[in-house]
């Protein structure tokens, strides 16, 4: 079996691991609901025992490291986690040395939106571009830069917060305690809120129907408006231009040779795209807007490949380097895990 790196993304919802190759070919993995309330401890635990699973179940693996993403705010350099909203009970935990001390090897920390823009500019929809911007519209918003073949920090790893960026001076409260950001606005989450404002239950719409009388999510949004319905597509169009509000300021801002767009809400991108283009097209200035706005390509394996990137691609800043190479001759870099994993 070729070199490989574990690969974890840790998620508010889901806690994923894999086996990944170096061309990005994901040759196992496994999953199990994120203990997010439990604290620190407890998550840690889970990936530990997810890792010994991946170790036993693949005895002839070599692996080389460890590549994770996890929400942030996280500083990448220094191996911290320092507080995720989505995560309760984590305050500054020094992720990378405790991985490193449990499985002798060596762990790479990534936000899981930059780890999902990388994965994206190796192995997906931005394959060949010198730059891109992900941009992952779900539950929220998150994004991540790459700009000349490196995934941009900035200071403390904080940059490309995108949700965060102001659009508006209107709308709800953000949980960040802002009006106005993009993701207040923008996310699937949002457009849910606008949908469920927008019916009552008992009311025999579509959007009700698909919710079985409950809140609407931005999926049933999408799938009424497949079939046609008239609210639905009143939705979706103003969700586009919320899209295309931000997606021009991504261009004025970084000006990538792609803008990626991911998430849940990808799903709707052929829905979506003619507004997006639209908004582009009446906001941004003229040489910003023959930019490609795309769908990702990778789904929910996007973070796991590109975190594992860190660990078997030479050059990239935060890589196992020459590690690569030299770990192709040895035979004893799976057991050598297992080994420290068990003490």
């Amino acid at each position: 079996m070729s070199t490989l790196a574990l690969a974890f993304d840790l998620g508010g919802t889901e806690l994923r691991g894999a086996l990944v190759e170096r061309s990005g070919d994901v040759a196992a993995r496994v999953s199990a609901p994120t203990l997010a309330g439990a604290g620190s401890e407890a998550v840690i635990g889970q990936i530990i025992a997810l890792a010994d699973r991946l170790l036993k179940e693949h005895p002839q693996a070599k692996v080389i490291g460890i590549g994770m993403c996890a929400p942030g705010p996280l500083d990448p350099k220094a191996g911290i986690v320092i507080g995720p909203p989505t995560l309760a009970g984590w305050h500054n935990v020094p992720l990378i040395d405790i991985l490193s001390r449990q499985f002798g090897l060596p762990v790479r920390l990534e936000n899981d939106a930059n780890a999902a823009a990388l994965g994206e500019w190796r192995f997906g929809a931005g394959r060949g571009a010198g730059s891109l911007v992900f941009v992952t519209v779900s539950t929220g918003i998150g994004g991540g830069v790459v700009a000349d073949g490196h995934i941009y920090h900035g200071r403390r790893g904080l940059a490309a917060e995108i949700g965060h960026m102001t659009i508006t001076g209107e709308g709800d409260r953000c949980f960040c305690g802002n009006v106005g950001c993009f993701e207040a606005v923008a996310s699937g989450t949002a457009l849910g809120r606008r949908a469920t404002r927008l019916t009552k239950p008992g009311d025999n719409s579509l959007l009700r129907r698909l919710s079985n009388d409950g809140d609407v999510s931005a999926r049933h949004v999408v799938e009424a408006a497949r079939a046609g319905d008239a609210t639905a597509r009143e939705l979706v169009e103003a969700e586009a231009r919320w899209l295309g509000i931000g997606f021009t300021n991504l261009l004025h801002l970084y000006s990538p040779d792609l803008i990626v767009m991911g998430g849940g809400l990808a799903n709707g991108f052929d829905l979506l795209a003619p507004g997006i283009r639209a908004t582009v097209d009446e906001r941004a200035m003229q040489a910003y807007r023959d930019v490609p706005i795309v769908p990702a390509e990778l789904g929910d394996r996007a973070g796991l490949v590109g975190a594992a990137s860190l660990i078997l691609w030479e050059g990239e800043p935060g890589t196992a380097l020459a590690m690569v190479q030299d770990e192709e001759t040895k035979a004893g870099g799976l057991s050598g895990a297992r080994e420290a994993s068990h003490g």
